[in-house]
């Protein structure tokens, strides 16, 4: 309840199919999604600086360790090609 409270007064809305989903539209047509699952999240979004400054924000309220770029999660292997603009997941 804690995690809800802070995310709604971060301006985020919970998604209705997924209590676990949060969603924030940025004024400038950007956007950042939060996913929580078991014992960490995901954070993405459109843009680094907001998404950072998200985290910071979230490191101020809770106990958390930020383990960077995801590589894998729940059995998928994810890769980024900056250069091409692709992600894999697999």
């Amino acid at each position: 309840m804690k995690f809800d409270r802070f995310m709604i007064e971060q301006g985020y809305s919970k998604c209705h199919s997924d209590d676990c989903v949060y969603f924030k539209g940025i004024d400038d047509g950007n956007y950042i999604i939060l996913l929580l699952y078991v014992d960490g999240m995901l954070v993405v979004g459109s843009n680094m600086q907001e998404i950072n400054v998200l985290k910071r924000k979230l490191a101020n309220s809770f106990t958390m360790k930020d383990l960077g770029a995801i590589k894998q999660t729940i059995g998928m292997s994810i890769t980024r090609d900056k250069k091409n603009q692709k992600l894999t997941v697999s």
